[in-house]
């Protein structure tokens, strides 16, 4: 249906959403994806993210991720396996990835800054569940995302 593309929302909805700005791109094995905000906030390490993806049923989620654009690798081959395994329809990291070879065949959205070879070692503590605010867009838990090849948009609720 083509009222499920971002651009169609934007045009049909301009009141309800708002469209997170240039720069992201989608790395990720799926073309598009959709599904109900899943806040999380990390300093440089992912492993309160890999808990997350290995854990909880993704079902009909995406999950944001905010990394205050640290230079470090957030998302990877292995992370993407745990989103598909548990049914993430997609992931927006404000920051970036790695792995991207591997991951193309993943189907799970991945939306990011670029890339970065390097992971951060040091166990840092992440916090789940916030508002986010980076790109000229604010997600927060509940929020519904809409992402394709046009780019990302966020609203307070589904629109189809």
């Amino acid at each position: 249906m083509a009222e499920d593309y971002t651009a169609d929302f934007c045009d049909n909805y301009p009141e309800k959403v708002t469209a997170l700005g240039p720069g992201f791109s989608n790395f990720g094995g799926a073309a598009m994806c959709q599904g109900e905000v899943v806040t999380i906030k990390l300093d440089r390490n992912n492993a309160d993210l890999i808990t997350l993806l290995k854990e909880e049923n993704g079902a009909g989620k995406v999950v944001v991720v905010d990394a205050d654009q640290a230079y470090y690798a957030i998302v990877g081959e292995n992370l993407m396996k745990f989103a598909h395994s548990n049914g993430f329809a997609g992931i927006v990291v404000n920051g970036y990835i790695r792995d991207t070879a591997q991951i193309k065949d993943i189907p799970v959205a991945l939306y990011a800054l670029g890339t970065c070879p390097r992971k951060y070692i040091p166990v840092t503590k992440g916090t789940r569940d916030v508002g986010l605010s980076f790109g000229g867009a604010e997600f927060n838990p509940g929020d519904y995302v809409y992402a394709d090849t046009d780019g990302v948009v966020v609203t307070a609720a589904p629109l189809s």
